[in-house]
């Protein structure tokens, strides 16, 4: 069963080692271990719902509040003291006609819209903001079939509530798959994937979910807009790019056709380590330029190749690995590059001799496969730490950014130095560590790890966090990145979003929001801000 107020099956439990929870202490300091809600303190606590009967919609309070949060840090916090906002109630539909049913409903009631997929956005997408009407948060959960696939053109047609290993599977039962892996695969969904312009782990080779998406179905408040799929067209703006990154805001995808592959002939994984940062950044952007057909690039900075060795807990492993990096001449400021190539077997181990030259050329060596086939084993494990760093006492979130190629040292070091430096006025310490994990020609994608200790009062580690992010965010926007290269906008990253945009850009985004919305029930208050108003989660003054 999965987690009410936490990461994944109750069942799965990724525990630390002895080594790795001392290392923590000493960095941070012991932590306290909270008292968290229990799920009947927090089922006494649902309200009753303010909505009128819906053979479509139930009203039970496990239901909602099982569809109350995300898993970003505030929806952690707040299902963890029980101080949660619940929607009124809970439809699953099964068909296109359900959807638009259940929007007309809404729309006769007055209630909100809420969409739900896999439940796991970060940035605050399903958390219910101040608003005096009702919420009906819509799952799609059922709308998860694959409806056609055309072998010829290599395009799947889906329901959106599909998740992501359930598509693949329907991919793979006939010879194809997407290659669309977010860390949040497992239970994350394609209309999810779509509505916050995801990135998955083998983006260099798959592409964007941008890249993936040729067409599809949006029920809307104002009716049902169909999208066709087809070769690329010089017909005015491409309407699906609207459509991607809307969080919900124009309507409901009921359905979705995308780009297709072959299952490839090989995959192949390496691991390669260089003397320092700026080297394995130099081979890694040369890797990128060259058009390599590679599915992943991922640089780990210094620091977070010795946090990940750490959390590995096989001691003796460790110390051979220390002692050949020390024959090879690197020390702690060593850092790891991990490598996939995929397709025929010619084109992938062709692909993997121009890696291995490209990094000799860097002062890198290679170390096999066997630590990046270890990351392939774990990289759907590592959200579990959350869970275990909790009940210890401490907080862990992540943000990322991308940024052209000259400005990533700079934009590591602000981000990092912002964070560590982020509670200094309240004596708190702040680990901070990050990798490249996507790789373009122009520029790179960040994705920054921050642990600190929870505080006895969730509103005191609630401001704790609002510190961080607003000071980790200042730092992005000030050095030109973007705000969010994978997990959308919601509510945590929206006071940031006119420096990217631009206030026309925001205008003219509201207004095509108006057009197919003109009641404001669809997801209201995510992604932009009602009338320049709205949440703001930066530090309280």
């Amino acid at each position: 069963m999965r987690r009410w107020n936490g990461w994944g099956e109750t069942a799965i439990e990724v525990p630390l080692s002895p080594a790795a929870r001392a290392f923590l202490e000493d960095q941070l300091g012991p932590g306290a271990p909270p008292r968290d809600c229990s799920l009947e303190e927090a089922l006494a606590g649902v309200p009753p719902s303010r909505l009128p009967p819906h053979p479509l919609v139930r009203t039970d309070p496990e239901t909602r509040l099982r569809h109350a949060v995300g898993q970003g840090m505030p929806d952690w916090i707040a299902a963890r003291s029980g101080r949660l906002r619940v929607p009124d109630g809970v439809a699953f539909p099964e068909t296109n006609e359900e959807v638009r049913a259940l929007l007309a409903y809404a729309r006769a009631v007055g209630a909100q819209v809420v969409p739900y997929g896999g439940g796991t956005s970060v940035v605050g997408h399903l958390r219910l903001l101040p608003d005096p009407r009702p919420a009906l948060s819509i799952d799609l959960s059922r709308m998860n079939r694959l409806l056609a696939l055309d072998r010829l053109s290599a395009l799947a047609t889906f329901q959106a509530g599909v998740r992501g290993p359930d598509l693949e599977a329907a991919l793979r039962a006939h010879g194809f798959t997407l290659g669309h892996y977010p860390q949040s695969f497992e239970y994350s969904t394609l209309g999810g994937w779509i509505m916050t312009r995801s990135v998955g782990q083998f983006a260099l080779g798959y592409g964007r979910i941008e890249d993936m998406f040729v067409g599809g179905r949006l029920e809307t408040p104002e009716g049902p807009w169909w999208i066709p799929a087809m070769p690329p067209s010089a017909a005015g703006p491409d309407l699906r790019h609207l459509i991607l990154g809307s969080e919900g805001r124009l309507g409901i995808l009921t359905e979705a056709t995308l780009r297709v592959r072959p299952l490839p002939e090989v995959e192949a994984f390496r691991a390669f380590f260089f003397p320092d940062f700026a080297s394995g950044l130099a081979a890694a952007r040369e890797m990128a330029q060259l058009g390599l057909p590679l599915m992943m690039l991922r640089l780990s900075t210094p620091e977070e190749t010795q946090i990940t060795l750490r959390l590995a807990g096989r001691e003796r492993l460790i110390r051979l690995l220390r002692g050949w990096l020390r024959l090879q001449g690197m020390g702690d400021a060593s850092c790891m590059l991990l490598v996939a190539a995929a397709g025929t077997r010619r084109i992938a181990h062709a692909a993997l001799a121009e890696v291995y030259a490209a990094a000799a050329r860097h002062r890198g060596r290679s170390l096999g496969s066997r630590p990046a086939r270890e990351w392939l084993r774990q990289r759907f494990r590592s959200p579990y730490l959350r869970n275990t760093l909790w009940e210890m006492g401490y907080a862990v979130d992540t943000l990322e950014t991308a940024v052209l190629w000259a400005r990533v040292p700079r934009m590591v070091t602000a981000i990092e130095t912002a964070l560590r430096r982020g509670l200094e006025e309240i004596g708190e310490r702040v680990y901070a560590f990050s990798h490249v994990s996507h790789v373009y020609t122009y520029g790179a994608n960040l994705y920054t790890t921050f642990i600190f200790r929870l505080a006895r009062d969730p509103e005191e580690t609630l401001e704790r966090w609002r510190r961080l992010k607003h000071a980790a965010s200042e730092a992005i926007v000030r050095l030109g990145g973007t705000i969010s290269h994978q997990h959308g906008v919601g509510v945590d990253h929206q006071p940031y979003l006119e420096a990217e945009k631009g206030a026309l850009g925001l205008r003219i985004l509201r207004a095509a929001f108006r057009a197919v919305d003109p009641y404001g029930q669809m997801n209201p208050g995510k992604l932009i801000a009602e009338n320049g108003g709205g949440h703001v989660p930066g530090p309280s003054p």
